[in-house]
């Protein structure tokens, strides 16, 4: 469901700061235009309720809500789940996805060591964190609770092996991009495609091509062109009541 849903959008035109439309954080709806986390989900929203043999709109907004924010619920702007690490986190204890590389053994698996802070060291570059000293604050402060974590990631250099050794990725997974830039733990997601070449493809908003696209670049040959990607998160919808 989530390459079915994801492949019927593509063309939508990448554009940024989809949310930061309101001076009070609302649950926005938008399918006309997408970053690539909005993208993702929008994917997963519309398979969870296809899940549960749903057509109804209020059901799909409820699914966003509940993947966007923290708890489930819109309580302000710092309740969304503005680093990947807490969107993964929070939709873990939802129930919503796994995290594969925790319970799957795979040797090609590393840790990497979360330290985030970029949000509250530059809330001038978020529209509605600039000046808003309460919200800084809040995430200052989640900031520091997640320092230190640890997220298992496949490294980019073993992410163009074949379909057979990373078994612990499946088309329709997310992938999250991990990074090496201080003060970030992601910097970019997609849904995970096993091309007909055998080879791991993202199919993603993106903000190169400037639209959702299934990259031809394989993984790998994306990956090398950008040397503070340090590998893939790899998250598992719950889509089959397993």
């Amino acid at each position: 469901m989530m390459t079915y849903y994801g492949m019927r959008m593509q063309g939508i035109p990448y554009v940024a700061h989809t949310l930061e439309v309101n001076k009070k954080e609302q649950l926005v709806v938008n399918m006309r235009e997408m970053d690539c986390t909005t993208f993702v989900e929008t994917v997963l929203a519309l398979a969870l309720t296809t899940r549960d043999r749903s057509r109804r709109w209020e059901d799909y907004c409820c699914w966003l809500e509940r993947i966007r924010y923290q708890q489930g619920r819109v309580e302000g702007y710092a309740s969304r789940n503005h680093y990947f690490l807490w969107w993964a986190e929070n939709n873990e204890k939802q129930g919503i996805v796994t995290l594969p590389l925790r319970k799957t053994a795979c040797k090609y698996a590393r840790e990497q060591v979360i330290h985030i802070d970029y949000m509250s060291a530059h809330p001038s570059y978020y529209k509605m964190l600039k000046g808003n000293v309460t919200d800084i604050a809040a995430i200052k402060k989640m900031e520091k609770v997640s320092d230190g974590k640890v997220m298992k990631y496949i490294p980019a250099t073993n992410i163009g092996l074949s379909e057979k050794q990373l078994n612990c990725i499946r088309t329709g997974d997310i992938l999250a991009i991990a990074t090496k830039k201080k003060g970030l733990d992601t910097t970019h997601i997609g849904i995970a495609v096993w091309g007909k070449d055998g080879k791991l493809h993202l199919l993603n908003a993106s903000q190169i091509h400037k639209k959702v696209i299934l990259e031809p670049k394989t993984m790998r040959q994306y990956m090398s062109e950008h040397p503070s990607q340090l590998g893939v998160w790899v998250i598992r919808p719950v889509l089959n009541n397993e």
